[in-house]
């Protein structure tokens, strides 16, 4: 069933993907030629020096927000980039040149800052500006947002829920004559940019996603002693040989083979060796004998 799933969402990601993007499977070399093509060699070049600044276990993200800037620029044009806002908000530009934390987005890397904001930018050109944010980890429908003084029954209105995501509140009149609103789960839609960031990171998958780097650091060797432990685990709890591998040897392999064992779709305790061999790709001693400790509480 986990199987079944997995494969679902890589199907939609790749049947996005190919609308999107022309490619079903893309690959790294693609991403930077289109890109380069749409927002120019300077901007590509800043991106692949921060993609290359990210853990490993984070550079398909890194790679993923670049894809949805590819395609943001080019619903928008490359003139997105040099527009400045009110609110002393700095021009896209600036915040990829500099690094700039803008709000609400400064939990985010400076890549996936910029990919929620021409994700927004592209939703709003789309549907318009919303008038009302929601927050859609409840499912109640019933009276999400504060309606618009204007607003009449039937009225559809435009709700965010996250960054490119967009769904309708539909205006009724209640028993009580009053005015409410029920969120229309149907209408749930994302922008172009956002759809290919997603699409992306899941049809291209963790990598190795190699960026023309000496020395190459999916090259440098990992821990073996915990490379062993953790790569038995993964065959005593469901990996077949195939998708565990040989014996990991270097940072390429761990990463090759977490892309093919799919942990994700895989039961709960899966989760604290993902976290253990993010440790050892990302050399973090500490996290990684914590996890080792913890992976060993399971049978």
């Amino acid at each position: 069933m986990r199987d079944a799933r997995a494969e679902d969402a890589r199907t939609e990601a790749r049947r996005l993907i190919r609308e999107l993007l022309g490619e079903e499977r893309p690959d790294v070399a693609l991403l930077l030629g289109e890109a380069e093509a749409a927002l120019g060699a300077d901007r590509v070049a800043r991106s692949v020096e921060l993609a290359r600044g990210a853990p490993l276990t984070r550079r398909s993200t890194e790679l993923a927000a670049l894809a949805g800037l590819l395609v943001g620029t080019r619903e928008l044009g490359r003139e997105w980039w040099r527009q400045e806002r009110g609110d002393k908000l700095p021009a896209p530009e600036e915040v990829l040149q500099t690094a700039t934390a803008i709000e609400p987005w400064t939990d985010l890397t400076v890549l996936e800052m910029l990919a929620a904001w021409i994700a927004d930018d592209a939703a709003d050109e789309t549907w318009g500006r919303p008038a009302a944010v929601t927050d859609l980890n409840s499912w109640q429908a019933e009276d999400r947002v504060e309606l618009p003084k204007d607003a009449h029954p039937g009225q559809r209105i435009v709700v965010s829920f996250d960054a490119g995501g967009r769904l309708d509140a539909v205006v009724l009149r209640r028993s009580d004559e009053g005015l409410g609103s029920n969120l229309d789960f149907d209408s749930l839609r994302y922008s172009r940019p956002a759809e290919a960031q997603w699409s992306w990171g899941v049809a291209a998958g963790l990598g190795p996603h190699r960026l023309d780097e000496h020395p190459d650091p999916y090259e440098q060797p990992v821990d073996a002693e915990a490379a062993a432990t953790l790569h038995a685990w993964a065959l005593r709890h469901g990996a077949s040989a195939e998708q565990a591998g040989e014996a990991w040897r270097v940072k390429g392999d761990v990463v090759a083979s977490i892309e093919r064992i799919d942990w994700m779709w895989r039961s709960g305790e899966w989760f604290a060796w993902w976290r253990g061999v993010s440790a050892l790709i990302d050399g973090e001693p500490e996290q990684l004998a914590a996890r080792l400790e913890e992976i060993a509480s399971v049978p």
